[in-house]
């Protein structure tokens, strides 16, 4: 592994599960993330696609001990420039470009995990120096399948498969060696978020990890 890829590795291996936010109060934030560090989760992405993520990055930095949030949905330089200036432990994105992966080799103290789907897009950032990978949409181009089918040519490649995930399919994901963790919007829907249903978001957490940690113990 490069450097490119040690510190994402160290981050999302132990985290497994990362919930995808959108977060549209900042003021949401807090709450949001305590439930899921009580309920297990301290990894989450939280979007950059809404005004309010940055403060509620702020937000979850100052006020919830023990959580790591990344900022999510970075597609420019100055999105990774937002990321840095907030204090996100990494960054990632649904894919790349040739600018943002230059902005992210020059600036290494901001992981970055890039996106891809296909495997030249993953030989394109391997090449550059990225071997933790989100695999963005998962579902879409193939699930499970498609990574099984990778491991063999690329052994040293490792994965974070979000986009049309779900509770159903996550013992599929993280049964495969090179998936580090799944990321999921199911762990806390938009809407809960917008109906302050901690509670509810609370318990589908802690189910989550429940499943996962059975399997484990299975294994």
């Amino acid at each position: 592994m490069t450097s490119h890829s040690e510190t994402p590795l160290a981050l999302l291996g132990p985290a497994r599960l990362i919930p995808l936010l959108t977060i549209e109060r900042a003021e949401d934030a807090a709450p949001l993330a305590r439930t899921l560090v009580e309920a297990g989760l301290t990894t989450m992405e939280i979007a950059l696609r809404t005004k309010a993520a940055p403060q509620a990055i702020r937000n979850i930095l100052r006020d919830v001990p023990g959580a790591v949030p990344a900022a999510g949905n970075v597609m420019t330089a100055h999105d990774l420039a937002i990321a840095r200036d907030v204090g996100a432990r990494f960054a990632l994105s649904p894919g790349f470009t040739p600018a943002l992966l230059e902005a992210a080799a020059a600036h290494t103290d901001m992981p970055f995990v890039p996106g891809i789907a296909t495997p030249s897009e993953l030989m394109t950032v391997m090449s550059a120096g990225f071997h933790v990978v989100k695999f963005f949409p998962g579902a879409t181009f193939g699930g499970a399948a498609t990574l099984r089918a990778m491991a063999a040519p690329f052994p040293h490649a490792r994965f974070c498969p979000t986009g049309g995930t779900s509770e159903d399919d996550l013992e599929d994901w993280l049964s495969q060696p090179n998936v580090i963790a799944v990321g999921g919007a199911w762990l806390a829907p938009i809407d809960e978020i917008r109906a302050r249903e901690w509670a509810k978001i609370g318990a589908r957490a802690k189910a989550a990890v429940a499943k996962y940690l059975a399997r484990r113990t299975a294994a």
